[in-house]
């Protein structure tokens, strides 16, 4: 028996005997994403569906590869800390791991920390930060304060006595941000040197009263102790004496 081709595959519309008294379709959200006007059926060819579902396949692989890939960099991070990223060369380690400094109590005003506002009267002894300075640091610093006012200049600390707790967090701090411990040693002090953990330095501020205590400081027995730090002062002569001379930083290089 002779047979003839069925129909096509896809849904074929007949034109319309005459002109169509409809208005012609909108173009709806559909119509834009589909390519297709609203109100005809859209038959995807058999052929592309084995073509979209394996690049919907590459596409879930790759997002889980991604995934696995981020995870096992933060548990990385966070087993290794600091130490995987603040290695200096030769392998030497530097700081504290993330979860070391995490575990740290909180820090507050009985480490020496000062208030919001960045600065303390040298004569507000409710604040551990003064109340713990070294008592002859201490009194020629509100000598000086008081000539510097008479003068229109306030003198005030931005920091003076620290707990060693709060000296080693400014330390692990300083080598997260210049890059290495030995950098950090220019500028932050390990507990066991700090001369604020002991009581024996004070940071003065604001810029017009370092300037200030540069020029006059010798006179009450205070020295800029160094070069890089205009507000760090030390008792380090007698009252009218001669300063020593400063180093380049903290770290004495």
């Amino acid at each position: 028996m002779d047979r003839r081709p069925g129909p096509p595959s896809e849904t074929v519309f007949p034109p319309a005997a005459g002109p169509d008294p409809s208005p012609a379709p909108s173009l709806s959200a559909s119509t834009v994403r589909s390519g297709v006007p609203s109100g005809r059926a859209r038959v995807p060819s058999p052929a592309g569906r084995p073509a979209a579902r394996r690049g919907r396949i590459v596409w879930s692989l790759a997002a889980v590869s991604l995934a696995a890939v981020t995870a096992g960099a933060g548990v990385a991070a966070f087993t290794c800390g600091a130490r995987c990223v603040a290695a200096v060369p030769g392998g030497t380690e530097i700081g504290r791991s993330i979860r070391e400094w995490s575990a740290d109590p909180p820090l507050g005003a009985a480490d020496g920390v000062v208030p919001d506002g960045g600065r303390l009267s040298p004569f507000d002894a409710g604040q551990p930060a003064v109340a713990n300075l070294d008592p002859e640091l201490l009194r020629a610093v509100r000598r000086a304060a008081k000539d510097a006012a008479r003068e229109g200049v306030g003198v005030f600390l931005t920091t003076g006595w620290r707990s060693r707790a709060y000296q080693r967090r400014l330390l692990d701090e300083a080598i997260a941000k210049y890059g290495s411990e030995r950098e950090a040693a220019r500028y932050v002090a390990t507990p066991e040197r700090s001369r604020h953990v002991t009581g024996h330095a004070v940071d003065i501020g604001p810029t017009d009263a370092d300037d200030w205590l540069s020029r006059h400081g010798a006179r009450y027995g205070l020295c800029q102790m160094f070069a890089n730090e205009m507000w760090h002062f030390e008792l380090a002569t007698t009252p009218g004496g001669t300063c020593p001379e400063m180093r380049p930083d903290a770290a004495g290089g």
